[in-house]
């Protein structure tokens, strides 16, 4: 069956094509899993599926939008292998049970509501504002656009993650942290216990070890895999990256001047004017009365300003009443077209530099403008730019050429699968090689190498790539990345023999049996110890919390703030493995004097109140489950790729 689907790829994808055609919606991938096997559905929520394909889509989504966000600290491996695909099940099943409470409990949000949360999204907030204080129309629906949605379907996504939140915080708000629960809590995480040691070490043990031919044979049977070998392989490998072909992808001239005048308006500055105001409020809808002797008031200043011009910033410093200009002389700064009103700015443009306008009327009342600087249009010429657009340009120009080249790369290593070289020799690559590469990633390779790609392992370690040393098919590792690899040479796990570790397991043993023998003797002590409190010579005293470990192990300091110190001195005693084994005397329980600052008393009552909320949220949402009918019908694993292209 493989082979007729090797041979007749063309055919198998067109009936695909056919057969598979998915519609993306905006809360994301709808199941499609009516036109396609049930196997690839991942959960059902009510009945509802989930399918493995709207896992993979989110996870995707969120490695993008990580690598945007970290750059050149992007690691790809975060959201790959099984923990990261169910915690993306997860969410998505999380989502749906909230989604399904939303509405049978018909919770929903007004309009001042919406408009108040979306104006209040830092990118809006940030958008050109019309003369009416409103967001400018285009701008928005620009930066909608950008992000691939309407108007419409954005109000749709807000409506529902309100009302979402309003549910979380409805449960949240419903904790309680009273007075004396608080106190018990914080005195419990401060206080402190004065403890002495005592520590039983393996390496006084280690002589009193009998590590006999037979013993060592018995040790090495029993742990044959601290002694294995791994199963390794040498491997050959191909990259086609999008970087990589930015940097031997050239620009001409021609398409430099070109790209340069069709983005023009980008390294051009409109003309910007510098003014300074004088502002006598009267607000648009208050008394005529008011407004007129505003208006009288202005007509006076201007009077005056137009003996003695010099004094404009004198004279608004005193009198203008606007607060944010009046202490820098109104002084408003370089302003382009489109930042002011549009009387103050028709006003603005038609006074010739140090000119004084007439008194100009807005809804803010009655203006005085004086103007200050004039910075005149100016256009980048090409030169300047160069550099930036070249870069530009190219990286656009690889992510053209990349997109063109990946379906033929897949195909290239998928249908000539016995060797990379035909791919490498069409695409001008380098095969690269490594050696000891396992089924798990290698450090010794380096974070970057794609061969600590797990699905790259994956697929160079499955059945086909193995037996018959067949390419992989091409794998994506990241944006604008595939790889191609396959196996040279395969070496199974194996067992080393005994006499070449002979060494190794004689020092293992001696380490076990001499840890064991400190951990019987630590004991042996305690409990004379518990009889007599000073049957043994401890150490320095030292003084430990929750919060403060002064050199202990935490292991021990989880033990020591756990035993019963009701009756002093107490002994309680510690396995520390290959560390040995310790006995520490709590002689003295304190409390630190309390916290008088009220401000820090509320942020830990708030804190704790929060966590307590977040609880009985995590409950409401597994009571949510149960009502829901949440069925996971297979585990998150990373699903079997299709060939590329």
């Amino acid at each position: 069956m493989l082979d007729f689907v090797r041979n007749n790829r063309r055919l198998m994808l067109l009936i695909l094509l056919v057969l598979v055609f998915p519609s993306f919606v905006f809360f994301g991938v709808e199941s499609y899993s009516r036109f396609m096997d049930s196997s690839l559905d991942a959960a059902k929520v009510d009945g509802r599926t989930i399918t493995v394909t709207e896992v993979d889509n989110v996870l995707r989504d969120q490695s993008e939008r990580m690598r945007q966000v970290l750059g050149a600290s992007y690691d790809p491996r975060q959201f790959e292998g099984p923990q990261a695909r169910q915690a993306v099940l997860d969410q998505l099943i999380l989502q749906r049970v909230v989604a399904a409470e939303v509405e049978r409990e018909h919770l929903t949000v007004s309009n001042e509501r919406l408009y108040e949360a979306i104006s209040s999204i830092p990118a809006i907030a940030q958008l050109p504002r019309k003369a009416d204080g409103g967001i400018d129309d285009k701008a928005y629906l620009e930066l909608l656009a950008a992000q691939g949605m309407t108007p419409e379907q954005f109000d749709a996504r807000m409506r529902f993650d309100l009302a979402t939140q309003q549910l979380g915080q409805a449960v949240g708000a419903t904790a309680f942290m009273p007075k004396s629960l608080l106190d018990r809590l914080i005195a419990v995480r401060d206080q402190q216990r004065e403890v002495q040691g005592l520590v039983i070490k393996p390496a006084d043990f280690a002589g009193k070890v009998n590590a006999d031919e037979a013993a060592l044979k018995a040790y090495y049977e029993s742990h044959q895999r601290d002694f294995a070998v791994p199963e390794q392989a040498k491997v050959e490998y191909l990259v086609l990256s999008g970087d990589a072909l930015a940097a031997t992808t050239s620009v001409t001239p021609e398409e430099l001047k070109s790209y340069y005048e069709s983005n023009i308006a980008r390294f051009r500055t409109e003309e910007q004017r510098r003014a300074s105001h004088i502002l006598i409020a009267a607000p648009k809808d208050g008394p005529a009365a008011e407004r007129q002797a505003a208006k009288d008031k202005a007509t006076k200043l201007l009077e005056e300003l137009r003996k003695q011009p010099n004094t404009f910033a004198d004279v608004a410093g005193k009198q203008s009443q606007d607060p944010g200009s009046a202490e820098k002389g109104g002084d408003l700064g370089f302003m382009g077209r489109g930042a002011l009103v549009k009387p103050f700015e028709d006003a603005m443009y038609a006074l010739q530099d140090g000119e004084i306008s007439n008194v100009v009327e807005t809804d803010y009342g009655y203006h005085i403008i004086k103007l200050t600087g004039i910075k005149a249009a100016e256009t980048q010429p090409l030169e300047a730019v160069k550099t930036e657009l070249e870069a530009e340009l190219r990286k656009q120009l690889a992510a053209k050429k990349y997109a063109e080249t990946a379906d033929a790369f897949g195909n290239v290593v998928y249908e000539q699968p016995d060797s990379l070289k035909p791919a490498a020799d069409r695409f001008k690559l380098v095969i690269q090689t490594a050696d000891n590469v396992t089924r798990q990633p290698n450090p010794a390779l380096g974070a970057g190498n794609p061969l600590n790609n797990e699905k790259v392992l994956a697929a160079l370690f499955s059945d086909d790539s193995l037996k018959n040393k067949r390419n992989t098919e091409a794998v994506q590792v990241g944006p604008n990345t595939l790889v191609a690899a396959r196996i040279v040479e395969h070496r199974p796990a194996t067992v080393r023999k005994f006499d070449e570790v002979k060494d190794k397991v004689r020092t293992a043993y001696i380490a076990q049996q001499a840890a064991e023998l400190a951990r019987k003797d630590g004991e042996a002590r305690l409990a004379a110890l518990k009889q007599n409190a000073n049957a043994e010579r401890f150490g320095a005293s030292t003084t430990v919390s929750r919060s403060k470990a002064d050199g202990v192990a935490p292991k021990a300091v989880e033990a020591i703030m756990r035993a019963d110190a009701t009756k002093l001195p107490a002994m309680v005693g510690v396995d520390l493995g290959a560390d040995g084994y310790a006995i520490y005397r709590i002689a003295k329980v304190s409390q630190p004097a309390a916290a008088t600052d009220a401000a820090q008393r509320q942020a830990e009552q708030q804190q704790l109140s929060q966590l307590a909320g977040q609880s009985e949220l995590e409950a409401y949402y597994e009571s949510l489950k149960d009502r829901s009918k949440v069925e996971v019908l297979k585990p998150a694993a990373t699903p079997e790729q299709a060939p590329a292209g």
